[in-house]
């Protein structure tokens, strides 16, 4: 983003100094260490683990957590610039950074115990180990007050079963968050959110899935059998992980968002070059007024909604409610990834249509935004009761 300014719902603000240096570290590692073997990743589904690793040791995995808990202590709008540089290039890559950030880090921090923080979070946030967020099942998908999972309480422990879909870092995470069912009779209010950790007796990994995109990351479907979860392991009071999970949801809805915007300007950034590059009829491309139209609408969207991701993430960084900006800035950025990829494509003609040329892939890999952290009806269900409030 050029312009160091922006305005939003009455508030302005300015790019610091050290939002701009993240924003240019995320390119620089993006370029450097993700774009190299970014296609033979995607070909192979193979997650991309050292780029991870190298991902933590630079302060991607925990920017946003307290620094005395080994994170970054770095705000929203920083992390929205990241995420953006990250998944211009590799949104497998920028998945796994967005659930370890905005759904595990974030939900520890906030309402996790300080023996959990220090257990869990402290290794979190450096990418020593990276967690999943265990919210979808095969009938409930995203539905949090339809948990079949349970967890039943005895006594020191809780004895939970149930088998849990499309878990992002589904076998490469350590720590697991399960969102679980202990009290039915009491509907959203007996859900527990627990934490589950790899190798625990009865946790077995089911294989891993075969996706149309984002194929390096790691999604695999997970079941329990009467596995014991000590009582420790509960995050907040008993029956607060409904409240868990959607206040969770709605910050995770901001990493999406970004994750969208970062690949709609990458297929962008790859058009315009393209544009000036290709010749017909004597004349680069981007002297054609088909395509340069084609170019105006990309880079419209992509400053709108580039404006709606930084908006959400600002309300966010001041303590306001962010639930309607959050869904918003998710609901438009995941059409504008959509949108803009199969433009990308278009414009790059027949070369667009094999992998060298990278944009096949972004449009591949747009799709999942518009369904994952809850498809574009779901956000807009959350937008209409915002505004109807």
């Amino acid at each position: 983003m050029n312009t160091s300014t922006v305005l939003t719902q009455g508030f302005s603000f300015q790019l610091t100094e050290e939002q701009v240096a993240v924003q240019a570290a995320a390119r620089e590692f993006a370029q450097n260490e993700l774009l190299p073997g970014v296609i033979e990743r995607d070909e192979l589904q193979k997650f991309p683990a050292e780029q991870i690793r190298k991902m933590g040791e630079l302060g991607f995995m925990g920017m946003m957590v307290d620094p005395k808990y080994n994170g970054g202590g770095m705000d929203t709008i920083s992390y929205v610039l990241a995420m953006e540089e990250i998944s211009k290039i590799d949104a497998s890559a920028s998945v796994a950074m967005s659930v370890n950030n905005s759904l595990v880090c974030w939900g520890l921090e906030k309402y996790g115990t300080e023996e959990q923080k220090q257990k869990y979070l402290t290794r979190l946030a450096t990418g020593e180990i990276i967690g999943a967020f265990c919210l979808s099942e095969p009938e409930a998908g995203s539905d949090a007050t339809s948990q079949k999972t349970t967890a039943q309480d005895r006594g020191d422990y809780y004895l939970l079963n149930g088998t849990k879909n499309w878990i992002t870092n589904g076998s490469s995470a350590s720590v697991y968050i399960v969102i679980a069912q202990t009290y039915p009779e009491k509907g959203h209010k007996g859900i527990n959110a627990l934490i589950v950790e790899k190798g625990i007796p009865g946790f077995v990994i089911g294989k891993k899935e075969n996706k149309m995109g984002i194929r390096g990351s790691d999604t695999h479907s997970l079941m329990f059998t009467d596995v014991k979860v000590p009582k420790e392991n509960r995050i907040g009071e008993d029956g607060f992980g409904f409240k868990f999970a959607m206040s969770t949801l709605n910050g995770g809805r901001i990493g999406i968002a970004a994750q969208a915007l970062g690949i709609a300007s990458g297929a962008y950034e790859l058009s315009l070059k393209y544009a000036k590059e290709r010749k017909a009829f004597g004349k680069e491309i981007a002297q054609h007024q088909a395509i340069q139209f084609k170019l105006a609408d990309m880079a419209t969207q992509i400053d709108a909604a580039r404006l709606l991701c930084l908006q959400a993430a600002f309300l966010k960084d001041q303590y306001a409610d962010f639930a309607k900006a959050s869904a918003m800035a998710k609901l438009f950025a995941s059409k504008v990834a959509m949108d803009t990829t199969v433009e990308a494509v278009q414009i790059h003609g027949g070369y667009g249509y094999v992998k060298e040329y990278h944009v096949e892939r972004l449009m591949r890999d747009a799709k999942i935004t518009q369904i994952y952290e809850g498809t574009s009806e779901i956000q807009k269900i959350v937008i209409s009761r915002e505004i109807l409030k």
